[in-house]
């Protein structure tokens, strides 16, 4: 039966084929090629967005002109504690967090030795000295017996030789008595035996004058000995140096034995806060081996690093503040005391990563006071630096 509509002939499909029969996906037509277009748009659209909002928040975040954000670690100006002598810790009278005074006993080593030392070289001092007055004394007798023996044997001499003149004035006279009485006995007018009296008379003058004699020159020998009592006392005086020297020599052994004996007791150089302790008490340590470490807490500075670009406007003695983490609210006064006078690389414990790789130049801000010693070396701070005055501090800004 015919109809009014042509109905269109379909293939019949082929057996075993009926993946082919299956409709397959339609070309792209121009709705989805405007879909995608529109997706690009409004992902460029955010993308420019989020870089106009940093933008704009990192221009909000920068400090106002007239300040310089830096950051660093807090450090001082550590004192190494070391011995001069080596030894074994017998004493160890401080430990890390210790406030110490300067002169404080810290460390003492072993001290046997030292100590008999000492007594020894003190026991030879006090025999020096002892020698030193003996031979003043024996120098303050012979000037005062100088002039005395001087006079006695002047006396003596003058006597002698009185006596010797009494002596030779006799003998000379039984010397002539002798002869006449020899020529009257050889004419027959003398009695033998009154001339052999006198023979021996004359003899014994003679030999008195021979003791006279002797007298005289003993007496003028030891005149001689007297008048080198001047001598005497130069050589006495010279050998009262030298015995002073000896004790000397002795008291500076009895100081360096005293030096020594002190060494043994380190105390502290510096007041300041025990951070590090290298050793324990028992330990036999060398001579200049660190023992303690001390720093002072009320002199510590931030040592930060300023870019090449701004360090034209540090000065020294400009005012700055200094931020903690633990305290972001409390900011610490210091000021500018060191700029370093040539640049260097940036160092790695700067945490910005687009600061580095840049020249900048080492700044340390001395802090103006630490009252409760909270702040202690090794802790990270920022800071601001004020170059331009009258601009109103703020808080550091990352």
């Amino acid at each position: 039966m015919a109809t009014g509509r042509e109905i269109p002939l379909q293939p019949a499909p082929v057996p075993g084929s009926e993946r082919e029969a299956l409709p397959g996906p339609s070309p792209p037509g121009p709705r989805r090629g405007r879909t995608w277009v529109l997706a690009g748009a409004a992902v460029l659209a955010v993308v420019a967005a989020a870089v106009i909002v940093q933008r704009r928040l990192a221009r909000a975040s920068a400090v106002p002109d007239g300040l310089i954000q830096v950051n660093g670690r807090i450090e001082g100006d550590p004192v190494i504690i070391s011995g001069k002598l080596p030894g074994r810790i017998a004493v160890l009278a401080a430990r890390e967090g210790d406030a110490v005074r300067a002169g404080q006993l810290l460390v003492r080593l072993e001290d046997d030795t030292a100590r008999a030392r000492l007594d020894e070289t003190r026991a030879a001092e006090q025999a020096a000295w002892a020698r030193v007055a003996a031979a003043t004394a024996e120098l303050e007798v012979l000037r005062r017996s100088a002039p005395i023996s001087t006079d006695a044997a002047e006396a003596s001499l003058a006597a002698a030789r009185s006596s010797l003149e009494k002596a030779r004035a006799s003998a000379e006279q039984a010397a002539r008595e002798r002869e006449r009485a020899r020529r009257l006995r050889e004419g027959g007018a003398m009695d033998p035996q009154a001339s052999e009296r006198l023979e021996v008379a004359a003899r014994v003058a003679h030999r008195e004058e021979q003791r006279t004699r002797a007298e005289a020159a003993r007496a003028a020998r030891q005149l001689a000995d007297a008048r080198l009592g001047p001598t005497r006392v130069r050589a006495q005086e010279e050998q009262v140096r030298v015995l002073e020297a000896v004790a000397r020599q002795a008291a500076a052994q009895l100081a360096q034995a005293q030096v020594a004996l002190d060494d043994l007791a380190i105390v502290s150089p510096a007041s300041g806060t025990v951070t590090t302790r290298y050793v324990e008490a028992g330990e036999v340590v060398a001579a200049g081996a660190p023992l303690l470490e001390v720093v002072d807490l009320d002199r510590l500075y931030l040592k930060c690093f300023v870019p090449e670009k701004d360090i034209g406007r540090v000065r020294l003695g400009i005012p700055a503040r200094v931020f903690t983490d633990a305290f972001p609210d409390a900011p610490y006064p210091a000021e500018v005391r060191f700029i370093a006078s040539r640049a260097e690389f940036t160092p790695k414990e700067v945490q910005t990563p687009d600061e580095r790789a840049r020249l900048v130049y080492a700044v340390k801000l001395y802090l103006v006071r630490n009252p409760r010693h909270e702040l202690t070396p090794g802790l990270s701070a920022d800071a601001l630096i004020r170059w331009k005055e009258g601009v109103p501090w703020g808080k550091p800004r990352w």
